[in-house]
């Protein structure tokens, strides 16, 4: 089974950034990686330097529509897969799925328990699944994944941002959903803030696994709408995200 990590964090705060750094240190190692843009924003493609023209939004709006005109002996479990696979991005060092939303209107109670069985399948082909999830935990609340092992909150220096990741543990809990761990990191850290930051969230009683510095070449790029994916090994935050991905044995 792979090892799932999901990045989870309010908007502004550099959470898919943080993900693709990841996925950027998971393709230089040997294992099979799967990355799954969950972020209704769909903002994880553009900082890898990707595209991607369909998503499972699309599909389960095709299955929501379809599924009472298919005949009785068709497996709608394996048009639903089938069209999955359809969809699967083969890049260079791992794989894309765009999870997307479907703009309809209804229930899709029906295609989410295809589709969590399909995902229970499909993350069986990769060591590593990393989602770039939404600021909130819908995609868990409705058990998609069957469990997390590494939630990552990534937050801004202030108080505030670490209130939030605190907030996400507490629903965490009470969501009993099945996550293994949860940690956070810090982004855009100066040297004045770093300190805070660290006892702060000792004080809070979160895990902080790193703090990505200020970073002008991540600046520069997101001004001029490149991908990171290719950023230099001298950039900061490429060396602390090493240093992170270490820690999670990745």
């Amino acid at each position: 089974m792979a090892k799932i990590i999901a990045v989870t964090g309010k908007g502004g705060t550099g959470k898919t950034a943080t993900t693709s750094l990841l996925i950027r240190h998971l393709t230089k190692g040997d294992k099979v990686v799967l990355a799954i843009d969950a972020d209704p924003d769909t903002n994880l493609p553009e900082t890898l330097g990707c595209e991607t023209n369909k998503s499972i939004g699309d599909i389960k709006e095709f299955m929501h529509e379809e599924r009472d005109k298919l005949p009785p002996d068709v497996s709608k479990e394996s048009i639903l897969e089938g069209k999955l696979y359809e969809i699967l991005e083969e890049m260079p060092g791992y794989d894309l799925l765009v999870m997307g939303r479907p703009e309809g209107s209804g229930c899709y109670c029906y295609v989410n328990n295809l589709l969590r069985g399909i995902m229970n399948k499909l993350v069986t082909n990769y060591d590593v699944l990393i989602i770039d999830a939404e600021a909130g935990l819908e995609h868990f609340s409705r058990k998609i994944f069957t469990n997390v092992d590494e939630l990552i909150v990534v937050t801004d220096g202030s108080r505030r941002g670490l209130r939030t990741a605190e907030r996400i543990r507490e629903l965490v809990g009470e969501m009993k959903t099945d996550v293994s761990n949860i940690y956070v990191i810090a982004n855009k850290v100066t040297d004045a803030n770093r300190e805070r930051i660290a006892s702060t969230a000792n004080e809070l009683g979160l895990e902080l696994i790193g703090m990505i510095p200020v970073d002008e070449m991540i600046i520069e790029r997101d001004l001029a709408g490149e991908p990171l994916f290719d950023l230099p090994d001298d950039s900061a935050a490429v060396q602390e995200i090493e240093k992170i991905a270490q820690k999670l044995g990745l």
